[in-house]
């Protein structure tokens, strides 16, 4: 899944390529990918891109007044296309769910693999209509995310860190990944009670967040939207790198599975060398 630097990065690509560009097609190819039917697709025709903005994980194209807000979930992506293929997209059971195309030949394609379709776009007047992004807690790059307001945030929080780190009304844009790669690079279980920590411990959660968040959307700057799945990927620490050596202590990196997901640490660096029980068979180890 794009998660904030992913997201950030695409930002930047399409502000290059996008702005000041005249959008003259929006063509839904998957009719479960529109979330929202007035205004139409259509009425993004004809109109200048201005800016490109975004929300947590979301995506902002504004047109002048009409935004075209896209949620890529787990499977989706986009795809920039330097010269788009002659004719409308025919529908079928491909991966192609969307394709916006500019008075150049440019353009690009949403698309998204499985069966699951959770990628979302919605064409509104105010971002703030997307109900996914009226809920969002603050963006942990922003300015104003400070220590104080993160401290905030976590006191009397009674779940587990990377449940807490991973609520969009909580903090905006961090998923599954980049969770992980918090918690490992504070050196906390994911288990642990946000309610428990101390204040030195809230600092170094707070100082890994910003730290790892900071660098990820550093090493995607200037990438291409094709090699950023890429780049996330080397990039990445523990998260999808069970049965490997621990960068930093070199034990072995394990795994704890989910019905729908899973979470990769460091026993030695994590947990006190104490290996974590599935969540479905045993209690939560703190």
């Amino acid at each position: 899944m794009p998660e904030l630097p992913e997201v950030e990065a695409l930002r930047g690509f399409l502000t290059e390529h996008l702005v000041g560009h005249e959008i003259v097609r929006v063509l839904p190819v998957a009719i479960s990918v529109l979330k929202t039917y007035d205004p139409p697709p259509t009425a993004l025709e004809g109109r200048e891109v201005v800016r490109i903005g975004r929300y947590g994980k979301f995506l902002d194209l504004d047109a002048g007044g009409l935004h075209l807000v896209t949620h890529l979930a787990r499977a989706g992506w986009l795809h920039w296309k330097d010269r788009l293929p002659d004719g409308p997209p025919r529908p079928g059971k491909g991966p192609l769910a969307l394709r916006v195309a500019l008075e150049t030949g440019e353009g690009f394609d949403l698309t998204e693999a499985g069966t699951q379709k959770r990628l979302a776009v919605y064409v509104v007047r105010d971002p703030a209509e997307v109900p996914g992004v009226a809920r969002l807690g603050p963006d942990p790059l922003d300015d104003t995310f400070d220590e104080a307001a993160f401290t905030r945030l976590l006191d009397g929080e009674r779940r587990q860190l990377k449940g807490a780190l991973r609520d969009q009304s909580l903090i905006a844009g961090i998923g599954n990944a980049y969770s992980d790669e918090i918690l490992h690079a504070a050196k906390m279980s994911p288990f642990k009670l946000a309610s428990s920590l101390t204040p030195d411990e809230l600092h170094t959660l707070y100082e890994a967040t910003r730290t790892t968040l900071t660098e990820a959307v550093a090493r995607s700057q200037g990438v291409a939207a094709g090699r950023l799945k890429a780049e996330k990927k080397s990039g990445l620490r523990v998260h999808g790198r069970a049965g490997e050596p621990c960068p930093v202590c070199g034990d072995t990196i394990r795994e704890v599975s989910f019905s729908d997901s899973s979470l990769q640490y460091c026993p030695t660096c994590q947990t006190g060398g104490k290996p974590l029980a599935d969540r479905r068979m045993s209690r939560l180890l703190k």
